[in-house]
């Protein structure tokens, strides 16, 4: 088997188009023996818990100027290379990621955490919706068959939040300042949304790496 952790963060648009091209190794690659871990990251760590408005966020980020409308146009390019269309038009608020990232840990549990983390991506980047709200978190977590009312109760709990928050610390430790981030077998990285030939050439050498030292155990 091969371990993959991702670190991600839920308003990375490239960790979308990243997710996608994963996806698309796996299938050209014709693998099953790829078990997916995704773990926390935030681009944001010291965003108020509500958020701040889209506009202020640019600003804040980028400064005036034509850079960020050139910047999205070729995140939105590359979307759709990955199949993905993206609505940034319809983003009103950049949102404090960790409520997000307390379902997808919590989705883990149900053994749903990719398609929490699909639906986050939908809901933010293509419907515009507010990821930092818990009715919008608790819409997602009923899109991926998880009872609303269990769903809201962990969410207006602390559950997980000290989980969250100590991954994304951990992953800053280990030297990962930017996602995504792929890792494989605990030891090798891909940096970054990678053409699907990059993963399958880590697989490839993961794969290796086992068939070796399973020979030299036997000796």
């Amino acid at each position: 088997m091969i371990y993959v952790d991702i670190v991600s963060d839920t308003i990375c648009p490239w960790c979308y188009i990243g997710k996608r091209r994963f996806e698309r190794a796996l299938t050209q690659s014709g693998r099953t023996d790829i078990a997916v871990a995704w773990r926390p990251f935030q681009l944001n760590p010291d965003m108020p818990a509500e958020g701040m408005t889209r506009d202020d966020y640019m600003r804040a980020k980028f400064g005036g100027g034509d850079r960020p409308r050139q910047i999205y146009q070729a995140i939105a390019e590359s979307g759709r290379e990955a199949g993905i269309e993206f609505q940034f038009s319809r983003i009103k608020r950049t949102p404090n990621t960790v409520l997000s990232h307390r379902l997808i840990h919590w989705a883990a549990k149900n053994e749903v955490q990719d398609e929490a983390v699909a639906e986050l991506f939908k809901l933010y980047f293509e419907e515009g919706r507010d990821i930092g709200e818990i009715e919008t978190i608790v819409e997602c977590a009923t899109r991926i068959g998880i009872d609303a009312a269990r769903a809201r109760l962990f969410l207006q709990s602390d559950e997980a939040r000290q989980e969250v928050i100590a991954s994304d610390v951990y992953a800053r430790r280990l030297g990962i300042n930017g996602v995504p981030c792929f890792i494989v077998n605990r030891k090798y990285a891909v940096s970054g949304a990678q053409p699907p030939s990059a993963f399958i050439e880590v697989f490839n050498l993961a794969e290796r790496d086992a068939t070796t030292s399973a020979a030299q155990s036997t000796v």
